[in-house]
């Protein structure tokens, strides 16, 4: 038990070193909605998830499938963020595409669209899926370096394929319009297996987005499924559903998959993808 304790400690003192030595980390978690049903219910998870978050201490943290009340307890439990989001039924409403971000930014511009045919319907689906889908992005000010970046947060369909391709045309639509002088991160779960699927080419080869995984400095997690469906079980596939994309002067330095659990229990169904970066001049 010492050498375990002692591994964890590690590990999570290697992560928040890395924040420490970068310009900005981004972190995508597809949150799994709050259940009260074991054996993997929020009250179980909740106390895991936060350690998990507070170890790697993101700048800014891009989630899924996280209900309203989930969201205001991961805010009351981690201190120094703030979060935007809307639910995907409108209001407080549904799951949240939420961001939270450190007090160290300033939010310049935010909105939100849904993935259909009509993007500012609230809570509209034009393509088939039964789950509405939607997009949460913000303008950031980094009232550190006075940088400004976009983050661009979305949940891709998990049912339909013609969705998630239609999704994937609507954010080239979306990014084209943004100022092309800015950085822009995307994060998501896209329910689509990076390298090997329509909404991935479309998303890198109709842009001039990149995969933060393909061009790292390093990468830890190699080799890991993204989705571990609370399984304990061989996660070694290589079937990456939860990417960061990214386009402007900016170097990823690490890439980081992070498979913590706590004694057997999984914070989410999903393990998050952590990026740490530094400004190119």
């Amino acid at each position: 038990m010492k050498n375990f304790l002692l591994i964890i400690f590690f590990c999570f003192s290697s992560l928040a070193a890395q924040t420490a030595q970068s310009d900005l980390c981004l972190m995508t978690y597809n949150l799994r909605y709050a259940s009260a049903e074991g054996p993997n219910n929020w009250p179980s998870r909740r106390p895991v998830m936060v350690e998990l978050i507070q170890n790697i201490q993101p700048d800014i943290l891009g989630t899924q499938e996280g209900l309203f009340t989930q969201l205001k307890d991961l805010q009351q439990d981690l201190t120094g963020y703030q979060w935007i989001g809307l639910g995907r039924e409108g209001g407080s409403f549904g799951e949240f595409m939420a961001i939270f971000y450190c007090k160290r930014f300033d939010v310049m511009e935010y909105d939100h669209f849904w993935l259909s045919d009509t993007p500012k319907v609230i809570g509209s689906t034009t393509w088939g899926n039964t789950n509405r889908r939607m997009v949460t992005w913000i303008l950031f000010l980094d009232k550190t370096s006075n940088r400004r970046f976009y983050v661009i947060n979305t949940h891709f369909d998990h049912q339909i394929e013609k969705a998630r391709i239609n999704s994937a045309e609507l954010l080239v639509k979306f990014l084209a319009e943004l100022d092309p002088s800015m950085p822009v991160f995307l994060l998501g779960d896209f329910n689509a297996i990076a390298q090997d699927s329509e909404p991935y080419r479309i998303l890198v080869e109709k842009t001039d987005m990149q995969d933060s995984w393909l061009t790292a400095d390093s990468r830890t997690g190699e080799g890991l499924n993204t989705f571990n469906g609370f399984s304990a079980g061989p996660h070694n596939e290589g079937k990456r559903i939860d990417w960061i994309l990214y386009r402007g002067k900016v170097r990823f330095v690490k890439l980081s998959i992070v498979d913590f659990q706590r004694q057997d229990q999984y914070p989410s169904d999903h393990f998050p993808v952590v990026g740490w970066i530094k400004w190119i001049e």
